[in-house]
């Protein structure tokens, strides 16, 4: 279906597409019409441009705010240039290869014809159309949003960008996408992908503007001392006239005289020296970069690089600089460096390179990742902030951004990317993001998880700490953000393959601890899609976590869908470990029973083990002459020591029962019941009162009670 069409004096361009339809109505579904929105803007020569939907066409004006979107993410565009005059050759213009490729020119026809498709590239973009009329080079440049169907991009992106951006400077950024964003000024460092970018649009204005200083340079009158004899002194002084007198017989005398005379060592030009030596010097370096490094630069875009690197080292060793000395800075306030029409240029672009900018509305073009990538990674910051505003903890973390590329930064992965939140130096939960697990020495994995078969690689890891079951014991969920969704009557939810692959990371990756040799176990209990839609309670995938820990959350700015997950990692952190593994669903044919009786015993200050029992090295407990009969010994799974006026605070593993006499030298000969153990763990850093029901000596009671 056609959706755009322009004339030009030259050329008629026409776009179309089959998708369009499915997009805006997926788009108005979730959005709403006044959010599907355009501003257009198109160059010199057009005499008229119109927009067709629902079959109706409808004429738009340069910038209108209300022109209704045509171009959506993930969509795929047909684009026609059918050239009225005689072209001999056309071609799209985009700096990146394999767009260009998508064109080709039929000059027999007089038609350049290709499609465009920006995948998850959302923002503004250009169509850049450049052919050869009568000899003379043109260049057309048509401009328009590519927008989402899933999120308001006008809004929602903004937010996700500040959200990164104020975590992770400059992560945002990126190079060489087919979109762009506006950005300003700020103060702060200035990173080579904003100098880059800043300085390819000044470039051309920079250069002129040094040609131009150069042909005709600031110059002012220098007094510069000098010996002359009299016949060559053209002004005598009062003083000089003086001194003829007095040596008038000394004819090969030298008389010493000031002269004026033109300089070009000005401050300006000084200035201007620097200036230019600092540009070509950065400049030479970044372009090395990308030659060297960007594969997919189309090779008119390579040109220019190339010819901009060229006429800048040319610049800087020109004869003129010769005669102009070293910057020494600027030590007062230059008229000519702020009122002259060419420095003035010179000492803006030069101030501008050096500042830093943010990803705002602005004069000046900045390329960003695409928009499933930033929701990842805005995903991953969403968890962080609810488990830090959860636990009141301010977590622990070391600089996680990597260099990626020519001039992106990247978040690190796997263990390099960890975020630990810990309460009295004990980890409460620790966050990762995009390990990757397989059975390669080499990747970015977790500790000691693993994958046996082929790498697995969720978005983001969830490991929280609990003690009550086991010293130390992480429970691992997994959380994949998904920049995708689709319809399930009045809630949104993710694609069936989004949810196929929780079941996989659940069943693909195992614990195994080499360093014990440990046999592999079975590592994670749930895995949950994080995805831009809109869904509540009634919703099957938020019902299916309840019920086999796999299902979804929805995760959108500006929405208050962040209240399922805050509630359902809430409950994961006041759950105790028992009670959340006890609800794993076991396998067929299995039981899943988990310990949790444990028998309290006194433990007197004449007992042989009293010292062991203080220190965590006991190994067994004898009971008193008597046992109570009330207490069922099968059963037991741990014993906890008792200490007079303290009470208890270790707990050791029942490992066997059984009847024995005291060892020699530490008392009678009479049968008493013996448990063998094995330290466990502190139930609590403090010691704890509680009460011993029976015969003042023990209780019988759980790990539960004992926790509270």
């Amino acid at each position: 279906m056609e959706l755009l069409h322009i004339k030009h004096e030259d050329f008629t361009l026409t776009v179309e597409s089959t998708q369009f339809q499915r997009m805006w109505d997926k788009g108005e579904h979730i959005l709403g019409r006044e959010r599907l929105k355009s501003p257009y803007r198109w160059g010199d020569g057009v005499e008229s441009v119109q927009l067709v939907h629902d079959g109706v066409e409808q004429d738009i004006t340069m910038d209108d705010a209300d022109a209704e979107a045509i171009f959506f993410e993930q969509t795929d565009y047909s684009v026609w240039v059918d050239f009225k005059k005689r072209v001999v050759k056309a071609w799209f213009d985009s700096p990146r290869k394999d767009v260009n490729e998508r064109f080709s020119w039929k000059g027999s026809k007089q038609l350049l014809a290709g499609f465009l498709n920006y995948g998850n590239e959302i923002g503004r973009a250009d169509m850049p159309i450049v052919y050869t009329l009568d000899g003379v080079q043109k260049r057309f440049v048509f401009s328009y949003d590519v927008i989402s169907a899933k999120l308001d991009y006008h809004n929602d992106w903004k937010a996700i960008i500040k959200d990164i951006e104020a975590e992770y400077r400059m992560l945002s950024l990126d190079y060489l996408k087919r979109t762009y964003h506006g950005i300003k000024e700020e103060k702060g460092e200035s990173y080579d992908i904003i100098w880059w970018n800043v300085f390819a649009s000044k470039q051309e204005q920079f250069l002129r503007t040094v040609h131009t200083i150069i042909d005709r340079p600031r110059h002012r009158l220098k007094g510069i001392e000098t010996y002359k004899r009299a016949d060559q002194i053209r002004r005598f002084t009062p003083q000089l006239e003086q001194q003829l007198a007095e040596h008038r017989t000394e004819e090969a005398r030298l008389y010493r005289v000031e002269e004026q005379q033109n300089t070009y060592n000005t401050p300006e030009n000084r200035f201007l020296k620097h200036a230019l030596l600092t540009v070509q010097k950065r400049y030479a370096f970044l372009a090395k970069r990308v030659l060297a490094q960007e594969t997919n630069l189309a090779e008119t875009h390579r040109d220019r690089i190339a010819s901009i690197r060229d006429e800048l080292n040319r610049l800087s060793r020109h004869p003129f600089f010769r005669t102009v000395g070293p910057f020494d800075g600027i030590k007062q306030e230059s008229l000519i460096l702020q009122k002259d029409v060419n420095y003035s240029k010179i000492f803006s672009i030069y101030t501008i390179l050096k500042k830093s900018f943010s990803l705002n509305d602005g004069l000046y073009r900045m390329e960003t990742k695409d928009i499933a990538t930033l929701y990842e990674i805005w995903c991953f910051i969403q968890v962080e902030k609810v488990v830090k505003e959860l636990t009141g903890i301010e977590p622990e973390q070391d600089n996680r951004v990597e260099m990626s590329g020519i001039f992106a930064y990247n978040l690190g992965k796997g263990e390099h990317s960890k975020i630990i939140f810990k309460k009295d130096d004990v980890t409460l939960a620790e966050l990762v993001y995009n390990p990757r697990h397989s059975d390669k020495d080499d990747v970015k994995g977790i500790g000691d998880l693993e994958s046996k078969t082929v790498p697995q690689k969720p978005d983001i890891v969830l490991q929280l700490t609990k003690d009550d079951l086991q010293q130390g014991m992480k429970l691992t969920y997994l959380f994949d953000a998904k920049y995708r969704l689709e319809k399930d009557g009045a809630n949104d939810v993710p694609p069936d393959d989004a949810i196929n692959q929780m079941h996989r990371y659940r069943d693909a990756i195992y614990y195994h601890s080499k360093l014990h040799d440990e046999k592999i176990k079975k590592e994670v209990i749930g895995g949950y899609i994080l995805f831009p839609g809109l869904m509540d309670d009634t919703s099957r995938f938020r019902r299916s976590i309840d019920e086999v820990n796999i299902g979804a959350f929805p995760m959108r700015p500006g929405d208050n869908q962040h209240e399922l997950l805050t509630a359902f990692i809430k409950d994961l952190l006041d759950r105790h470990a028992v009670e959340i593994v006890e609800q794993v669903i076991p396998q067929k044919g299995t039981s899943l029973e988990i310990k949790r009786r444990v028998l309290v015993g006194i433990v007197k200050p004449d007992n042989p083990q009293y010292d062991n029992f203080k220190n965590g090295t006991a190994t067994y407990y004898y009971s008193g002459d008597t046992f109570p009969s009330t207490i069922a010994i099968d059963g037991i799974d741990y014993f906890a020591p008792y200490f007079s006026g303290l009470g208890i605070r270790d707990l050791y593993e029942v490992v066997r029962i059984h009847t024995d006499t005291k060892a020699k030298g530490e008392g009678d000969d009479k049968l008493r019941i013996t448990f063998d153990l094995k330290y466990s763990r502190q139930l609590q850093k403090d010691y704890q009162i509680v009460k011993l029901p029976i015969l003042h000596s023990y209780a019988d009671t759980t790990i539960d009670s004992l926790s509270m």
